[in-house]
């Protein structure tokens, strides 16, 4: 019984470094996710190199073909994407 007092302390500074630390990381790391499977073509980016850039494609096999200027595009992987700054609005249908 006194062996479970003795580790109360540690078993409470473990519990506040996960809903301090680790479970707001883990949230932020699907919300990333969740952003990434969203980017479609037409959207405007940020990289975590910093570009701005306007997806011209985006390929199944975790790529993505971005327009850095005009008629240049370059392949990155999806998960550099650090920032969408304009969702392209789907077409009406009509």
């Amino acid at each position: 019984m006194e062996a479970i007092g003795q580790f109360m302390p540690l078993i409470l500074i473990f519990a506040i470094m996960y809903f301090l630390l680790i479970r707001p990381q883990q949230k932020k790391v699907k919300e990333h996710a969740a952003m990434v499977d969203a980017v479609k073509r037409g959207d405007r980016i940020v990289t975590q190199g910093g570009m701005i850039a306007k997806v011209s494609k985006v390929k199944e096999d975790n790529e993505v073909e971005i327009e850095i200027a005009e008629g240049v595009k370059v392949r990155i992987v999806k998960s550099t994407i650090a920032q969408v700054l304009a969702k392209t609005e789907p077409a009406a249908n009509g």
